[in-house]
């Protein structure tokens, strides 16, 4: 029954992000974004997790005044009053204020930490990409505020980089990782949407590696990571070209689309912009850098638990070789063409 409940979930999930994406009207996008909402609340409320209530409530709680600004901000929009045509700029303010807080950007970002660490894997998978979609989507709609979105990517770069260095929980590292490529994916859409959409594949792909692992191996600390890899080192060898990718180095796909970015940031005259995003990503870096060493030189012995990795991991080396071998094969594939 349980199986059941989820697909329908899943499917008005899914269903809510395309209503909110392809909606003519303002309203019919806020209805969109309703329906995902109330549709990943049952998803994360499980019986299993006894955190997954507590997560759920802060979930909700943020998603709602979100998009309690987001209704206030399209009502004052769509009324026509001369007095309000002088206020025009400040209220699509408020309007891509309240996008930001829903995708979780910084410093909007105050319940995104919390609520993925009462997550299971998936959920946290759910969250950190697909639920992603729509407030971006959103965002490339209205129009562009560029201090504010500027404001925001500077503030993802640096709360990422700094927030995220001392703490142990790999569901709280992810989502601060997810904030810093939050603040990539806004600077794609204020200057490109299509390297967003190229951003955004490539991100979800090497974080569903990630979290695959994680899931597999059921390890949520970073005790349990280096624990869990001492027998498997083809896994630990993935699994560390992996966080790397996710970082950017550029020998990975991680790398292709900060390559993009920068690029068309330089086009457009926004150099300096581009020097402080990568200065402060390279704070992020830091701390993949100490996972993947500390997994790759510590060795550590449990006499009480021993993880085991499943026999059939084919699916997993060979998406996980496809996904860092694809940036040598799109440079020549863009050169092909």
């Amino acid at each position: 029954m349980w199986y059941l409940n989820k697909m329908l979930f899943g499917s008005s999930l899914a269903l809510g992000t395309l209503v909110a994406t392809s909606s003519y009207s303002w309203m019919g996008m806020w209805m969109g974004l309703e329906i995902n909402l109330l549709s990943f609340i049952p998803l994360i409320s499980t019986s299993k997790n006894m955190y997954s209530s507590e997560s759920a409530l802060k979930y909700f709680i943020s998603q709602v005044l979100a998009s309690t600004i987001l209704l206030l901000s399209i009502i004052i929009l769509s009324m026509k009053a001369l007095f309000l045509m002088e206020m025009n700029h400040q209220i699509e303010l408020i309007f891509n204020t309240s996008l930001l807080l829903k995708m979780g950007a910084a410093p909007l970002h105050f319940w995104f930490p919390e609520v993925i660490e009462g997550l299971s894997w998936f959920n946290s998978m759910i969250l950190l990409t697909w639920q992603k979609i729509a407030p971006m989507v959103l965002l490339s709609y209205s129009s562009k505020t560029l201090i504010l979105l500027i404001t925001i990517i500077i503030s993802c770069m640096f709360v990422s980089g700094v927030m995220g260095q001392n703490h142990l929980s790999l569901r709280k590292i992810m989502a601060y990782s997810s904030i810093n490529h939050i603040g990539w994916m806004i600077a794609a859409i204020l200057f490109f949407e299509a390297i967003w959409m190229i951003y955004f594949l490539v991100y979800s792909v090497i974080t569903l590696n990630i979290l695959i692992m994680f899931k597999k191996l059921n390890i949520f600390f970073m005790k349990q990571l280096m624990l869990s890899m001492n027998h498997e080192p083809t896994i630990k060898i993935f699994f560390i070209l992996n966080f790397l990718s996710l970082g950017g180095l550029p020998p990975f796909l991680g790398f292709f689309p900060k390559w993009l970015t920068i690029q068309i940031m330089i086009t457009e005259s926004f150099s300096s912009l581009a020097i402080i995003m990568i200065l402060a990503t390279l704070m992020t870096l830091y701390f993949y850098l100490r996972i993947t060493f500390s997994t790759l030189v510590i060795s550590m012995n449990s006499m009480f638990q021993v993880y085991n990795f499943p026999t059939h991991k084919f699916f997993i080396l060979s998406s996980n070789f496809v996904t860092l071998a694809s940036l040598v094969l799109s440079t020549l594939i863009f050169n092909y063409f």
